[in-house]
């Protein structure tokens, strides 16, 4: 009996031509359903995951040698040959070596978002993260040029695929206070 009931409800409303599922696709919407949400245009937000790291390292060495030798005879003739002979001898030597080097690393993961889209299709990205702990502020400002292919399907681009990237990162707070040198130190590395 419930059976038939339903099938002629589900028959009567469809003769109507009234809908009684919601659909899981809107017609409004500006993107397939079938497709990842990435950022398009301008105003949507990018992850960025930045993993910088430099290593530089210069050696030069110097090695001469310089050897002087010179004699000078009294002459020809017979009063000056009971003066003696001189003899000069010398040289310098000089042997330096130097060597530098400097490594560091970088690692954060902030989102960006995506200012214009010029007219290659490109994203021109900007963002700020602002940290405080206990008195301990850290600032990271990203800027950059973004290819929509670079985009990974999980809304993420990695730093090294970021053009004209500038990425500042900036702290303060009492430890690093402590870090930087004191005023008589700076005088006296100055004056020595």
């Amino acid at each position: 009996m419930y059976k038939i009931i339903l099938t002629t409800c589900i028959l009567a409303t469809m003769a109507a031509g009234i809908v009684c599922a919601e659909s899981l696709w809107q017609s409004d919407s500006k993107t397939s359903m079938f497709a990842d949400k990435k950022a398009i245009k301008a105003g949507d937000i990018l992850t960025v995951i930045i993993v910088e790291s430099a290593t530089s390292s210069s050696a030069a060495s110097t090695d001469a040698k310089k050897e002087t030798k010179t004699e000078v005879g009294p002459g020809v003739g017979p009063l000056v040959s009971n003066i003696p002979l001189l003899k000069y001898e010398g040289g310098d030597q000089l042997k330096a070596s130097g060597s530098t080097s400097r490594t560091s690393k970088f690692t954060a993961k902030m989102t960006v978002t995506v200012k214009k889209v010029d007219e290659n299709g490109n994203f021109e990205i900007e963002g700020t993260r602002f940290v405080q702990t206990n008195r301990e502020k850290e600032e990271i400002k990203l800027t950059g040029t973004v290819r929509p292919q670079d985009v990974a399907p999980d809304n993420t681009v990695l730093s090294s695929a970021i053009a004209d990237a500038k990425i500042t990162h900036t702290g303060s707070g009492p430890v690093g206070s402590r870090q930087k040198e004191g005023i008589i130190t700076r005088i006296l590395r100055i004056l020595f």
